[in-house]
């Protein structure tokens, strides 16, 4: 009986605990949240959310746009921010992919912005330069880095670059030895590619942008059985257009 008369105190008294425990955290909410509302921001900052985002992301850029806008924070008190209208100014820069703006328990107003992560760098025969990403969107050419990525040169529209070349990139992007072998892809006005290595005097002439893992892998072994025996530039021309066989022009 007297065990089970502690063990119901306890129980009580753990209750009482967490009802008081509560009471104390929803009194604090509403007696400190309007003395925190009403103190001044002192500080400002963007921050990046990652190593990619801090190589491509020029956050003095940023911070000199809120400003230009009316938009920085400092010196205003907590509750007449807007934080939204911040993130919706920050994110008219085309090179990022998503930004956060939240305040801190110290009554700092942070932006975190992540930027699109570019897997290659185009310039058109039309005069256009500009990136594509991981998502297959484009970001204009960041003045303040220099991106080392592969480069596409010719006759590219946005549509032929997103469905066409995209997939021909991240198979590259993918396999270690292609990804240090091809340096640049030049589409033709038909619309075939034209592979330029960094090893070698020689063109690979890819056809239409389509099957070419099988072309690739087909020339990898030819690398691999034939090229070190005949030499890297005694060709001038490889083609893989024609199924099942190599090409080549000397």
């Amino acid at each position: 009986t007297n065990e089970r008369s502690n063990t119901m105190i306890k129980k009580i008294l753990i209750i009482a605990v967490v009802i008081l425990l509560a009471g104390y955290l929803v009194a604090s909410v509403f007696y400190w949240e309007p003395q925190r509302q009403n103190s001044i921001c002192q500080s400002f900052r963007v921050e990046t959310r990652d190593s990619v985002s801090h190589y491509f992301v020029d956050v003095a850029a940023m911070e000199k746009a809120v400003e230009k806008a009316g938009l920085n924070p400092c010196g205003k008190k907590l509750k007449d921010i807007n934080t939204e209208q911040i993130e919706q100014e920050v994110l008219k820069n085309q090179t990022l992919r998503s930004a956060q703006v939240f305040i801190t328990a110290e009554g700092e107003v942070v932006v975190e912005v992540q930027s699109k992560e570019p897997v290659l760098r185009i310039s058109t025969v039309g005069g256009e330069n500009y990136y594509l990403d991981k998502d297959t969107a484009f970001m204009p050419i960041p003045t303040h880095v220099a991106a080392y990525l592969p480069l596409a040169t010719g006759h590219i529209t946005r549509t032929f670059a997103r469905q066409e070349l995209f997939p021909l990139v991240m198979f590259l992007r993918n396999s270690s030895f292609w990804n240090a072998q091809i340096e640049q892809i030049d589409v033709q006005p038909d619309g075939e590619v034209v592979l330029i290595p960094r090893v070698g005097d020689q063109k690979i002439l890819l056809g239409k942008p389509q099957n070419f893992e099988t072309k690739l892998e087909r020339l990898l072994t030819f690398y691999q059985e034939g090229m070190y025996k005949a030499g890297w530039n005694n060709y001038r021309t490889i083609s893989l257009k024609y199924d099942n066989q190599i090409v080549c022009a000397r």
